[in-house]
């Protein structure tokens, strides 16, 4: 009537084989750290055109853009409208409040040679290549560079 509860048994040789699999993964990911082997490393070509701005929370919504060299106000964001530049500025504040910097900082509108247009925080160094979203998305920041002051 008793019988003999066997655990399953895992081979010695499979045990070994994980534990190699495992330290030559550690060893390969360490190596290509240490030495920068296998990265991807985007040189941008040189700067064009480039404009610092302020975004600021209006009383009703809206999101008004101030040029930061002059604090002049070049226009408005209606409430309901610019979705993706809401959306990119929002995450970006985000991390400024992780970390607890304020918004003072401006953000830099970069045009390169090559037409590329980049969003960076000044504060964190945090760098957004626009074009990854589709030129309709990089045209609503391109237009900001295009901008005079005094809009209402």
């Amino acid at each position: 009537m008793s019988q003999a509860i066997q655990e399953p048994v895992v081979p010695k040789g499979g045990i070994i084989a994980a534990a190699a699999l495992v330290l030559f993964s550690l060893a390969t990911v360490t190596t290509a750290r240490l030495t920068g082997t296998g990265g991807v490393h985007m040189t941008l070509p040189a700067v064009v055109e480039s404009r610092d701005f302020q975004f600021v929370d209006g009383n009703n919504g809206a999101v008004l853009v101030y040029d930061a060299s002059n604090r002049q106000l070049v226009d408005t964001l209606p409430p309901g409208s610019n979705g993706f530049v809401r959306v990119v500025l929002r995450g970006l504040a985000r991390e400024r409040k992780l970390g607890s910097i304020g918004q003072e900082p401006p953000f830099r509108i970069s045009r390169f040679a090559n037409g590329q247009i980049t969003l960076t925080d000044t504060s964190t160094g945090k760098l957004i290549d626009l074009a990854a979203f589709g030129s309709a998305n990089t045209d609503a920041f391109a237009r900001l560079m295009t901008l005079k002051g005094g809009a209402s």
